[in-house]
Formats: structure tokens, sequence, C-alpha cells
């Protein structure tokens, strides 16, 4: 079994924290994982890209080649359209948030960059700030798409639930609980 997933963003949407908490789930079963990062830009609203690799053997390499990912998660719509030549042209997902982060001036039109997102086979796009204020703490959107990924993942619902508490508990209860009170709103996505 290998499921191979790119995480993307822009800095300061928790993209590296997902990346830990999915990657310390997935260990917790057995599973091998290796990870790839890039955010050395992301204090300043560049971007943050994470190749997670999750195997029952050991990833031959941290990076996914280009057609290969199972899933795209991403915390910002123009980056999942940056990273499509990665996701499985038959059997890849992308799940993404609708709400933009315009860092840039010349950010492409979002209704734009939604439609072409529309356009893809299998895909769940979701308002996870919405889904994360109704949460109750708009900070938590990443992990209403842990929540919304959860069932495509290889990995249990628990041991992502566990995981979320491991990485969060040195900020407080507080913060754990709003963290799995987002993960369950998302986990109340369709497909």
């Amino acid at each position: 079994m290998n499921y191979d997933i790119v995480l993307c963003g822009v800095g300061g949407q928790g993209g590296i924290s997902v990346s830990v908490v999915i990657a310390k789930a997935a260990m917790a079963e057995g599973l091998r994982v290796k990870q790839s990062e890039v955010h050395g830009m992301s204090q300043r609203g560049g971007e943050v890209l994470a190749h997670l690799r999750l195997s029952d053997k050991e990833p031959a390499s941290p990076t996914i080649a280009k057609g290969c990912a199972s899933l795209i998660l991403s915390f910002e719509p123009l980056e999942a359209l940056r990273y499509l030549p990665w996701l499985a042209a038959e059997s890849g997902i992308v799940i993404s948030a609708t709400s933009p982060l315009k860092n840039m001036a010349s950010y492409p039109d979002t209704a734009a960059v939604l439609a072409e997102l529309e356009a893809l086979p299998r895909k769940l796009l979701l308002d996870a700030d919405a889904m994360a204020r109704e949460a109750g703490n708009v900070k938590t959107a990443n992990m209403v798409l842990v929540g919304a990924a959860a069932k495509h993942l290889p990995i249990k619902p628990e041991s992502l639930i566990a995981a979320i508490r491991e990485q969060f508990a040195r900020k407080g209860e507080a913060i754990v609980d709003a963290n799995l009170r987002a993960f369950e709103h998302g986990r109340t996505a369709n497909p």
C-alpha cells in the first residue's frame, strides 16, 4: 500500500502542522512515513509545500513524482491548481479550501480559479474558514480540511484524533478541543 499526499498552502495556514498530524497518525498505525517540506518563505506569505508519503514498506524517496499523488490537500485554491500536475490522473482527489489568500497583486480572479477546480472529476471544495468559524475557531480551518480528508486517508479517524491531541497538547485543552471540533466538523463534508 502506498498513499502519497501533497499538502500545499501559504505561510500561516498550518500546513506543516497538518503534515505532522497525519504522519503521527500513520506511524501510530505502523505505516512507514517519509516527508519533504518547503517552507522557507512562509513567514512572508510565500508557499508552503509538504510531500507526505505513507506506505506499508519504506518509501524510496521523500518526494512524490508528478502524476502519482493520491491526494492534494490544499489550504488555498490557487495552490491546489499549482500542484495539479502531481495528482494521479485516474484515482487522485483534490480537497481544497475555497477561500483565497491573496498574497500577490496578480492573484487571478477567484471565480476562475474555483471554476477550474470545480471541473476536476474528483474533488471536494469547502469553505474551511466558515466551517472552522462554525466549529468555534477560524484558526482551525486546517483541521477542518483534515476532517474532510479523513475518509480518503488510509488511517483510522481515531488515530488522527490522537495525533491532533498530541500535536496541540502543549497549547492547552481549549486549543486541543477547538482543533478536535474543527476536525469533526470537516468529517461532515460530503465525499
